[in-house]
């Protein structure tokens, strides 16, 4: 923080009801909800983008770790491109066992 105090009434928040805090978030202006057409044309953040962030890698990092093609990397990351079902079924297999991924690659390698 940059020195700034918090001046949130957390005690009133907390005594809202979910309708209440719902009624709350409709009415405030500057936070209009996405209809459904406008959600759905919302540009997405790529999941592989998700991953390699949560890993606390670089794209460089992660295209060097998991053999992705940089290029590839970054046009999945930018939108230019979306990977295709082997590559989808690939980043879940790195998302849900990066160490063991990075391993088998490296024992692969030898």
């Amino acid at each position: 923080m940059t020195g700034k105090i918090d001046q949130t009434d957390w005690a009133r928040l907390h005594a809202m009801t979910d309708e209440e805090a719902e009624a709350n978030a409709l009415a405030d202006p500057d936070n209009i909800p996405l209809s459904a057409e406008q959600l759905a044309s919302a540009p997405r953040m790529p999941r592989i983008k998700i991953i390699r962030r949560a890993l606390k890698l670089t794209q460089e990092e992660f295209s060097a770790l998991y053999h992705i093609p940089l290029g590839t990397l970054r046009d999945w990351e930018q939108g230019r491109s979306e990977p295709d079902q082997p590559a989808r079924a690939y980043l879940k297999v790195i998302a849900v066992d990066p160490e063991g991924t990075a391993a088998a690659l490296r024992k692969g390698a030898a």
